[in-house]
């Protein structure tokens, strides 16, 4: 199954972290990769108290803004190619792609790309891909699709993000 939370509302991947809490207090085993990301959140650290719960980060640590660098297309690809093994291996019972649909957008990865190692998962493996701006394709082949929606944001009013809240 493949589910999708996108939208330019906060919690995406707060959704998705939460759905990996609760796989592995179901004793499934998670894989998550974060794209783009690489500073270190604070679910990093909760997240190692689980066993059955493994996260890596392919990204720089900073915003992209304007044209990718090689070194955020490097990573990227290094992501999915670490996706790809997941995928295969069949270690895992939930695979997270957090921040994937971001990356397709900014062509760190194509679609075609991240479409070829979706197709490889067996039906038993839930997929779950975050971020804004899903592409229409990706949205197509999901079973599931969250568009999480924006009503009210206080960082419009000035508040800054805040640790423990939104990193």
């Amino acid at each position: 199954m493949i589910q999708i939370y996108t939208g330019n509302g906060k919690g995406k991947t707060t959704a998705a972290l939460g759905l990996a809490v609760r796989a592995a207090g179901a004793g499934l085993k998670v894989y998550i990769a974060q794209f783009i990301k690489g500073k270190r959140y604070s679910e990093l650290r909760a997240l190692k108290n689980f066993k059955n719960i493994k996260i890596e980060q392919f990204g720089r640590g900073c915003f992209i803004r304007g044209k990718p660098e090689k070194k955020d297309i490097a990573l990227a690809k290094k992501g999915l190619e670490k996706i790809k093994q997941a995928i295969t291996a069949r270690r895992f019972d939930l695979i997270i792609l957090d921040e994937i649909n971001i990356a397709t957008r900014l062509k760190l990865i194509k679609v075609s790309d991240l479409l070829s190692v979706l197709k490889k998962a067996r039906p038993k493996t839930e997929l779950v891909l975050t971020g804004r701006y899903a592409h229409p394709k990706i949205l197509k082949v999901a079973d599931l699709v969250s568009e999480i929606k924006e009503v009210k944001h206080y960082f419009n009013k000035g508040i800054k993000a805040r640790k423990g809240i939104e990193f």
